[in-house]
């Protein structure tokens, strides 16, 4: 989903209804921060305020998500585009929590192996191992070279610390 493009359209939507920001938030009871979040393209609304900003704004959920006024002969193909980009941004979001629990488990399991004076390297190994399922899954859903070359490096990484620990 393209957030500076949902966000202008947004904005213009608003402007077109001569809705201040403040105004648009008070009818979503939410702060104007938020708005301007999403007309810069810092955020996107949660979804269940999707269609209350539609009916308010006067436009569909289909191109709120698109970002731009839809043809009606092109409704049925930005419908399943903008269900496409859907599933995968509840991916990444849902990616983002792996990672945070991740970090949580690897600062735990390092906190135990500094106290129990264990070697950390199968610790590496294990993070490295994870970042580059993470990566490599991203680089699948967005298509994003640096992902690619991210989770290259740190399979690179896993197979260095490997070799290290069967030749140890």
């Amino acid at each position: 989903m393209d957030q500076e493009k949902i966000g202008k359209f947004i904005a213009s939507c608003r402007k077109e209804k001569k809705l201040t920001q403040e105004e648009l938030a008070e009818k979503l009871n939410i702060t104007k921060n938020a708005v301007s979040k999403w007309e810069r393209g810092l955020s996107l609304m949660d979804m269940s305020l999707l269609k209350p900003l539609s009916e308010i704004l006067g436009v569909s959920i289909n191109e709120i998500l698109a970002g731009e006024k839809i043809d009606f002969e092109d409704i049925e193909k930005k419908s399943e585009e903008n269900i496409i980009k859907l599933t995968e941004l509840i991916n990444l979001k849902s990616m983002k929590y792996g990672i945070i629990g991740m970090a949580l488990f690897s600062i735990i399991l390092m906190l135990i192996s500094f106290f129990k004076g264990t070697p950390m390297a199968s610790i590496v190994s294990l993070l490295c191992a994870y970042n580059c399922v993470t990566f490599l899954s991203r680089y699948k859903i967005r298509k994003d070279k640096t992902d690619l070359i991210t989770g290259i490096m740190f399979f690179g990484a896993v197979l260095c610390n490997t070799i290290a620990f069967i030749l140890s």
